[in-house]
């Protein structure tokens, strides 16, 4: 019987721009409904291997597949068929300040799945219900605080029901109770939809709470150094990845 292939592959992918490399010989795979967590110091380039991964920046060598078909060797149409089955949730929410939360949420619904407005309208409202936002539909982004846009830039990443979510670091300006409010929220949505996701993140919690996987950037050698379980790469052999995990600890 042959192995289904992993729902996500990053096969020897090296990220550079011009003639400065980031990094390169990444390669690691992710399962379906797994949270897999890509973790390392600030500028290793966590968040650019994101990019590389939802189809903003193109490899400058090595590939992105799901279910074994590769992103950009497809061409654009094919290409735009598989980026409609992911969602992002990047660090600032990324919300239009001239929008409504329903209007944000609508949006996508509208011109991707080209639903009229009173349907797009009960969906948006139905995606801010499963984040906890009911209610707040028509407040604006600048009405509500930082976890509540966080939420909101959820309930918008899960507009077109994707098979896997991508986040850039949920908890970026988030005080701790919301922060562990976001990671609740992150956790009920893979056990009841069984979501693929992959968490670009630092924070610790997040980090032991939800990763299934992870994979660790290096900044100086500009590869990844470590893979596995959070629990197990406190273990590792690499004293960079142990002190990592362990900061903060007596």
């Amino acid at each position: 019987m042959n192995q289904a292939p992993p729902h996500v592959e990053v096969r020897d992918l090296t990220m550079a721009f011009g003639s400065r490399v980031v990094q390169q010989g990444i390669r690691f795979q992710i399962r379906r409904g797994e949270v897999f967590v890509i973790m390392g110091d600030s500028g290793c380039g966590k968040s650019t291997l994101m990019r590389h991964m939802v189809g903003l920046n193109r490899p400058a060598e090595g590939e992105v597949l799901y279910d074994g078909e590769a992103l950009w060797e497809s061409d654009a149409d094919a290409r735009e068929r598989l980026m409609d089955r992911f969602g992002v949730l990047y660090q600032n929410a990324a919300l239009w300040s001239s929008m409504t939360l329903e209007e944000n949420v609508s949006l996508p619904l509208a011109e991707r799945k080209r639903l009229g407005p009173s349907e797009a309208r009960d969906v948006a409202r139905l995606k801010l219900a499963l984040v906890g936002l009911a209610g707040f539909e028509s407040h604006y982004p600048a009405e509500i605080s930082g976890g509540m846009r966080k939420r909101a830039g959820l309930a918008r990443a899960m507009a077109l029901d994707p098979e896997i979510l991508y986040f850039d670091e949920p908890s970026a300006g988030l005080d701790p109770l919301s922060s562990r409010r976001l990671d609740d929220l992150i956790l009920e949505l893979r056990e009841s939809s069984g979501t693929t996701i992959v968490l670009v993140t630092h924070e610790l919690p997040s980090i032991f709470e939800l990763g299934d996987n992870a994979v660790f950037l290096d900044a100086e050698r500009k590869t990844m150094i470590a893979q596995g379980r959070p629990e197990e790469l406190k273990h590792s052999d690499e004293p960079k990845v142990r002190a990592f995990l362990e900061r903060g600890r007596l």
